[in-house]
């Protein structure tokens, strides 16, 4: 077989049977009877009879050869009626105008990706774009980190994590990851419908603003910023839980949190930089901008000195972002950082087996086979697989990539109800958190997981497996999120910090539509209560729309045969200068 490319996208593939069956029928006739042979005045008698008188034929010179007058005048009426027949009807139908051809109607998925994208925008902090698509939105956060001396402007930009107006760098920087490898891998599909410079601005949105939060102009740093905003838990000072403000009438203090150590938000970074820069790849100085963040943030990671967990010890950050390891952000990170640069000392390290020993990997842990913002492992190993799938490195790398390749396989298989690994509800919501709050966000990027596995397989021929709690989305949808940006009117009254606790504790519909928004989801129960006091199962996520974007336009048909995208043994993920030799070196000294 001869395949178009080694990776998705359209095979044209010549099936060796038919060669064999053309063969074959060939074969089946008798080379003789193909043959035309001058029969003598005998034979002739045999089949045609006694000869007949013949008139004589009256011929027309043309000049150049004698034809007979009948024939001619048969050429002529054949090509008139032919004329009639099929040139003239031509004729007349070009000459009708024609209405434009109309695309394919965008299926459910498609529809539901365009709303999810829109929710990103009405999370944004900062000085808002003109065309910013959320006309109750407007421009805040602009003294965020004002009172910083190493960070010229400060810290305006970035996103809102949820319904607060907290920006949580570690999510943040997973939620960039999610929607930059939904990009990476379906391009074509966003381009399909409609959305590729919207997501590709998005995802920059965010970018820009990690590329603030430490020195990314130096190959060293010895800090990081990891939060901007506060919650104390049951306090009783204004601050971003205490009041229930539109981000625009902000006036209390957002203190900004500082890391000096913190492998886990360090190596998140590293991988949001890392795959935003094959995003955009077509603008080379910002790739290699984002690629040299990528790096020093990488080599913050991975100081043997700064190895405890960035959240450690900080009750602004414990209590919602906890991060519970960091050998999976190892794993992950060092994947992307191979897939932007080529540098196989990041590739030697993915694959060392101690890797995935201190990261568990393989122990057949049930929490993590789940994709999360906590846990990245089951996006590792399957980012690690695909390596092994398209391009098969072979040794020294084999032993590791196929353990990774076979757990992510236990992995998908896990998925499924019908091995009971995990809970479903009897509406068929697939339990990954065991019944927390925040159900979807894990259904929607494991699916994301799932399609995309699907289509690595699809792409390889190996036969595969092939989900509204989405504001706008369908005729009914949540409309009391506990959003204070939703909630509140713009109205033109300013609201104390606890003056918006009227319409925090409103039982009526938000005043504006957040659309896109992706709620927590129901219970364990299928149950689901549409109020804003329930933040469990009504409060959106950066996160769980990352999930939600990247799952649907891994699913959407709009595009369909637009698959993963294409690569070859030179190059990964786009046509790029070649990022790795046929056969690369054995890996360097594993530094633990």
């Amino acid at each position: 077989m001869h395949s178009q490319n080694h990776w998705g996208g359209s095979f044209e593939i010549t099936d060796p049977s038919e060669v064999e069956d053309n063969h074959s029928r060939n074969m089946d006739i008798d080379p003789g009877a193909l043959q035309q042979r001058q029969l003598d005045e005998t034979q002739q008698s045999w089949l045609l009879g006694p000869p007949e008188t013949k008139k004589k034929d009256k011929y027309i010179d043309l000049g150049c050869v004698l034809v007979k007058r009948k024939l001619l005048w048969s050429m002529l009426g054949a090509v008139l009626g032919a004329f009639l027949l099929i040139g003239l009807p031509i004729i007349i139908a070009k000459s009708i105008p024609k209405k434009p051809s109309r695309a394919p109607a965008p299926d459910k998925y498609t529809q539901a990706l365009h709303k999810a994208l829109l929710f990103f925008d009405a999370q944004k902090s900062g000085k808002l774009p003109k065309k910013n698509g959320i006309p109750w939105r407007g421009n805040s956060g602009l003294k965020d980190g004002s009172d910083l001396r190493d960070v010229k402007g400060g810290l305006v930009g970035g996103y809102y994590d949820a319904g607060d107006n907290i920006k949580f760098h570690f999510p943040m920087a997973f939620s960039m990851t999610l929607l930059s490898w939904s990009v990476v891998e379906y391009s074509d599909r966003y381009k399909a419908i409609g959305e590729y410079d919207h997501v590709r601005e998005l995802i920059k949105w965010g970018t820009d603003y990690l590329l603030l939060t430490f020195n990314s102009s130096a190959s060293t740093i010895n800090k990081i910023y990891s939060q901007v905003g506060i919650a104390k838990v049951n306090g009783s000072k204004p601050d971003d839980h205490y009041c229930w403000n539109r981000p625009e009438d902000m006036t209390y203090a957002r203190p900004v949190q500082e890391c000096n150590a913190g492998p886990d938000l360090a190596g998140e970074m590293a991988a949001a930089l890392a795959a935003a820069s094959i995003v955009f790849r077509d603008h080379a100085a910002y790739s290699r901008r984002l690629v040299r963040g990528a790096a020093t943030v990488y080599k913050f990671a991975r100081d043997g000195g700064k190895r405890s967990p960035y959240s450690r010890g900080n009750e602004y950050i414990e209590y919602y972002y906890n991060s519970t390891g960091y050998w999976d952000e190892y794993m992950w990170s060092a994947a992307w950082m191979y897939y932007a640069t080529g540098n196989n000392s990041y590739i030697s390290f993915a694959t060392d087996p101690r890797l995935p020993k201190n990261a568990k990997a393989f122990f057949g842990i049930l929490d993590f086979s789940v994709l999360s913002w906590d846990n990245k492992l089951p996006g590792a190993t399957l980012l690690l697989s695909r390596l092994r799938m398209f391009l098969n490195p072979g040794y020294p790398y084999e032993e590791s990539l196929r353990g990774y390749h076979n757990i992510t396989g236990v992995n998908m298989c896990m998925y499924f109800p019908r091995f009971g690994v995990f809970n479903f509800t009897r509406g068929g919501l697939a339990q990954f958190n065991h019944g927390d709050g925040q159900p979807l966000q894990y259904a929607v990027a494991n699916s994301f997981l799932a399609a995309l596995y699907a289509d690595y397989m699809e792409s390889v021929n190996v036969p595969g497996w092939k989900m509204s709690y989405v504001v706008g989305y369908g005729k009914r949808y949540p409309r009391r999120l506990h959003h204070r940006g939703a909630s509140t009117p713009n109205n033109g009254v300013r609201y104390s910090c606890t003056g918006g606790n009227k319409w925090r504790d409103a039982k009526g519909k938000d005043p504006h539509v957040l659309t896109g928004a992706m709620v927590g989801g129901p219970d364990k129960h299928d149950k689901f209560k549409d109020a804003r006091i329930s933040y469990a199962q009504n409060e959106p996520t950066l996160v769980g729309n990352a999930g939600l974007v990247a799952a649907l336009v891994a699913i959407t048909s709009s595009g369909r045969g637009l698959g993963v995208r294409a690569v070859d043994k030179n190059t990964m993920f786009t046509a790029v200068p070649p990022m790795f030799p046929a056969a690369p070196p054995p890996p360097a000294t594993w530094k633990p």
